[in-house]
């Protein structure tokens, strides 16, 4: 059933058309029903008066005629009985004595009508066909019955057949019939109206609702039905609306949570970054002393500056965030050179040596040459900390974008992990507690990149490692030189 409803165009998959179909089948069936009755009662009438009328006139003609007969009957006497019956198609005999022939012979009338006749002493009829099949026909049969001495009938052995043409009956019966389904017809466009008027009625909530569920889901939350009446689909309203309220209720909790959280984020990171410059400036200095210091001293002196740079870099990052996070977040629009720029970043990090560059000359973007460093930062240190060597940074331009791909030859993504690996803090390896980076660092050249209205894309190339497409325009739209994002 689904395999047929899946083959139908798409309108008469609709509850509409579903709805009209089912109206029209209802009262076509309906009709039909009341066209058959129609058809069965009409029929039974017009035959049974066609065949009472026969059967009566011809009872009343011979009892009228059959005490004026004298018996034994003679050929005139059977001949003057024919004249009397009110169709010429009859026949009247005795013994072996038959009636002047008046377009029908006895032997056309069925045997089994006779022999019923002769057996019973009564009144037999019978429908059929003419002898030549060609019309139905009602066939009577009888006998002509006489008083004995003691006042008691009994048959005289004179017998009346008679045959009438059904013909015009049955012309009355298949006009009325025709008639009937004539008007069965012409019920079926006021079943289409009223269907439609029905689906109208059904699926303006239906419709409401569609609409209402579609404002929800584009996250406008005060989206609300209407309730009117209160049968099921007023119950649905209903339950919509407390759904949506109850939807609201906990997504603006979410948002208040959520918003408290960053506040909470971009406080603390605030607030750490003037004592962390303190204990940096500290750190520097023990780095400085540390030869003179003993080992142990030394070892401890080296690995509090290390875990102080790298609780900045993370505090930094975090500021970072909440700033995209407020919407805070500007674009300083330069001229920049990117293959110079891609190589100065590498340069200011000692990467030259470990990471091989195919960086055509002469592509010139304008963008925010700081946030293309933390992009390409961020993609390269990733390559190097989680891939294998050789890293390669490769740049491609055509005239509406540039693509800057940066691949290593490690292990790899896993599927699972690629539509995660922008996510923040996400960890690839929930095993892998601590690392070197803040978590942070493909979150931010993810927004990075969307300021540029650009995009980052990750993916595993085809001799296994990952590869990370960025992917920037040309022209920078909908921003101004040092504008808002």
């Amino acid at each position: 059933m689904s395999r047929l409803l899946d083959s139908l165009p798409t309108w008469a998959r609709g509850l509409r058309a579903r709805l009209v179909f089912a109206f029209l089948a209802v009262a076509a069936l309906g009709a039909a029903a009341a066209a058959g009755a129609s058809y069965v009662s009409a029929r039974t009438t017009v035959l049974k008066y066609a065949q009472d009328q026969v059967m009566v006139t011809t009872k009343e003609t011979v009892s009228r005629f059959a005490p004026e007969l004298s018996f034994p009957p003679t050929q005139a006497t059977l001949d003057q009985l024919v004249s009397k019956l009110p169709d010429s198609a009859a026949v009247v005999t005795y013994q072996d004595l038959r009636s002047r022939p008046m377009g029908y012979r006895l032997e056309d009338f069925p045997a089994e009508l006779r022999t019923a006749v002769r057996t019973r002493g009564t009144l037999v009829f019978q429908r059929g066909l003419s002898p030549g099949g060609s019309s139905p026909m009602f066939y009577v049969g009888m006998p002509v019955l006489t008083k004995r001495a003691g006042g008691e009938l009994e048959p005289s052995g004179m017998e009346v057949y008679l045959a009438r043409n059904l013909g015009g009956p049955a012309g009355q019966i298949s006009d009325l019939a025709q008639s009937a389904w004539q008007t069965s017809l012409l019920a079926l466009p006021l079943a289409a109206l009223l269907a439609l008027l029905a689906a109208r009625g059904v699926l303006r909530p239906v419709r409401e609702l569609r609409g209402a569920t579609r404002r929800l889901a584009s996250g406008e939350l005060g989206a609300r039905l209407e309730v009117k009446g209160s049968d099921e689909l007023a119950d649905l309203a209903h339950t919509f609306n407390d759904t949506a309220a109850a939807l609201d209720r906990t997504v603006t909790g979410l948002q208040r949570m959520e918003a408290d959280a960053r506040r909470f984020v971009a406080d603390v990171s605030h607030e750490l970054r003037t004592p962390l410059a303190a204990m940096t400036a500290v750190t520097d200095v023990l780095d400085e002393e540390a030869e003179n210091l003993p080992e142990d001293a030394q070892i401890a002196a080296r690995l509090v500056g290390q875990e102080t740079r790298k609780l900045a870099r993370m505090v930094e990052d975090l500021i970072e965030i909440s700033r995209f996070d407020a919407g805070a977040a500007r674009l300083v629009l330069t001229e920049v050179d990117v293959a110079e720029a891609v190589r100065n970043t590498l340069r200011a990090r000692g990467w030259t040596d470990q990471v091989t560059t195919e960086l055509p000359e002469g592509v010139r973007v304008k963008l925010d040459a700081r946030r293309l460093d933390v992009i390409v930062a961020n993609l390269v240190g990733n390559a190097l900390r989680h891939g294998e060597p050789p890293v390669v940074a490769t740049l491609t331009a055509s005239p509406q974008w540039i693509e800057l791909t940066v691949t290593d030859h490690g292990s790899g993504l896993p599927e699972a992990v690629l539509p995660q690996v922008f996510a923040r803090f996400y960890k690839a390896d929930s095993a892998r507690s601590r690392s070197e980076g803040s978590g942070l660092g493909l979150a931010i050249a993810w927004e990075n990149a969307q300021l540029h209205y650009g995009t980052i894309e990750a993916a595993n190339a085809p001799h296994g490692g990952a590869r990370f497409t960025l992917r920037l325009p040309r022209l920078a739209r909908g921003v101004e030189e040092g504008g808002p994002r």
